[in-house]
């Protein structure tokens, strides 16, 4: 019943995620008294997704290095750049809106790319590798980007930062991957029964960010539609310039796929949880509309990698053919 559960989820996933903000606005004066349990539900989410890992997992990297110091780059340099120059050509003095578009750039690769990576049958160890090498360096490259581009601007405690995400993304992620291997894989199941749990947190998650950001979203204005819209642009950026890079390095299809999901996917929900915990409200916007566009943008573009890969497929048949 559970994992029928949790498959309906997430299928819903993208209705869920934009309900659970508009309910966050609208119910913000009963919710904002919860957001202390913010960071430990995205602990047990991250837990919960790590029991399915293990540490061989991270051998996929040492067989190929390269996809992984691209998206690495990508993840943490190129689009945090290209972010903090969109941001400062239509925001000059907007230095809370600035960072939003930053931080929503630069957290790490979201742990849902392995679920995309799957059904677009990627290459599942690179996928895992990719995703557990960028979570255990994100305390470090996070706020040190952060300082980089927006420290001059806006007061960062790199500290805090650093320990918010050891507390809910690298420690639960070692947690969940030394049980997995403790038990030999069984942890697995777990993972699958508390999968549904997870999904339900993720919500919980969603709806008190938004109550923490309702002053700012809750009138309809065309500043907040701008900096959506900007979002949008940014997200949809970050793929493009991921399967590009797959496409350039001549990397196989597995490999493109992966590239694809690791470098435009974000563990945008860290990055709602790190803009409430330790900015002021107003950085938390861009990053909390965000939310909004993630699954569908996956499933965007992964229609898109399928059709031009079946036309490919097609393509090769025929010119193969004597």
């Amino acid at each position: 019943m559970l994992y029928k559960i949790n498959r309906q989820l997430e299928k819903w996933m993208p209705v869920i995620t934009p309900i659970s903000v508009v309910t966050g606005v609208l119910l913000a004066d009963k919710l904002l008294a919860l957001t202390f349990l913010i960071p430990w539900l995205f602990a047990f989410m991250t837990l919960t997704g790590s029991l399915g890992s293990n540490f061989s997992s991270l051998k996929g990297v040492i067989k190929k290095p390269l996809p992984l110091f691209v998206i690495i780059l990508l993840l943490h340099l190129i689009m945090p750049l290209i972010a903090w120059l969109v941001g400062q050509s239509f925001y000059p003095n907007d230095h809370l809106t600035i960072t939003g578009f930053v931080l929503a750039s630069v957290i790490p690769t979201g742990i849902t790319s392995f679920i995309w990576v799957t059904i677009y049958k990627g290459n599942i160890g690179l996928a895992l590798s990719i995703i557990l090498f960028d979570t255990m360096l994100s305390p470090f490259l996070v706020p040190f980007t952060l300082s980089l581009f927006v420290g001059q601007n806006v007061q960062i405690n790199v500290m805090d930062i650093m320990y918010g995400l050891f507390f809910m993304v690298v420690i639960p992620s070692l947690l969940g991957m030394l049980t997995n291997h403790l038990t030999k894989g069984k942890s697995v199941k777990a993972g699958k029964t508390l999968a549904p749990f997870s999904k339900l947190a993720l919500a919980t998650v969603v709806m008190i960010n938004g109550a923490v950001i309702s002053p700012y979203i809750k009138e309809f204005s065309v500043k907040l539609m701008l900096i959506a819209l900007t979002v949008f642009f940014l997200a949809c950026l970050g793929y493009v310039i991921a399967w590009g890079l797959g496409i350039f390095l001549k990397r196989d299809r597995e490999t493109q796929v992966v590239m694809l999901f690791t470098g435009g996917m974000r563990n945008i929900s860290a990055g709602a949880v790190i803009a409430v915990q330790y900015f002021p409200a107003a950085v938390a916007v861009p990053v909390v509309l965000g939310m909004l566009f993630q699954q569908i943008l996956a499933s965007l573009f992964g229609f898109l990698f399928h059709i031009l890969d079946q036309k490919q497929a097609v393509k090769d048949h025929f010119s193969a053919t004597p």
